[in-house]
């Protein structure tokens, strides 16, 4: 894909207002504050396409970005306590009306903070994409805030982590530094290649739930 065509396309808020799935889509993930909207840029190599909160919590819709013909979907973050409960409700709402449709998933990218063990948040995510055999990777954020040494074995600790659950790859990453981005654009793009592949060479890589 040309990351440089990015641009936004639209927020939605409603499951009653997601457009038509008539491309491509690749869907991040992860709990507020893990820097999807930082890895999202990144990987676009734009700084302000999607909107970076200092505030946790602070992005409560489904925001759509237009790639090159491929959809770039940001889910709300999960877990944040201070929001209440009914705005918690409509976020679960919201994001399970978007695995209910039948849309063209590829691929679904589960943010990880680098930095600590998943929370119980993450945990409910990955028991949730496994039981409806949703696919993913997971990209590990904020790597520049490790040591050099630590990257191999902080990758095979969440490896061993992850892998239970269906996950196809782990990738360590920074939104600073660049770190893991290229080849985050390397999977990005062969689940986006092999859906337009068609359906014998997509199987196995799309989910309509």
């Amino acid at each position: 894909m040309n990351y440089a065509k990015a641009a936004f396309q639209a927020s939605y808020g409603l499951s009653s207002q997601l457009p038509a799935s008539d491309r491509p889509e690749i869907v991040f993930s992860g709990r507020s504050n893990v820097g999807k909207s930082s890895l999202i840029n990144k990987l676009c190599n734009r700084k302000n396409l999607a909107r970076v909160s200092a505030v946790p919590g602070k992005t409560a819709t489904i925001n759509f970005y237009d790639v090159d013909g491929a959809y770039l979907v940001d889910l709300p973050g999960y877990g944040y306590a201070k929001v209440g409960r009914e705005e918690r409700r409509r976020w679960d709402r919201l994001i399970n009306s978007y695995f209910a449709q039948e849309r063209r998933g590829v691929l679904l990218v589960q943010l990880l903070d680098s930095r600590h063990a998943p929370s119980a948040d993450d945990v409910t995510m990955l028991e949730y994409l496994h039981h409806y055999a949703v696919p993913f990777v997971a990209a590990l954020t904020k790597a520049d805030k490790l040591k050099k040494g630590q990257y191999e074995s902080t990758e095979e600790a969440f490896r061993r982590f992850c892998m239970p659950y269906g996950c196809r790859g782990v990738y360590l990453t920074s939104a600073d530094s660049g770190y893991g981005v290229e080849k985050l654009r390397e999977i990005l793009d062969r689940a986006v290649a092999r859906a337009a592949g068609g359906a014998d060479a997509a199987e196995g890589d799309t989910y309509g739930l």
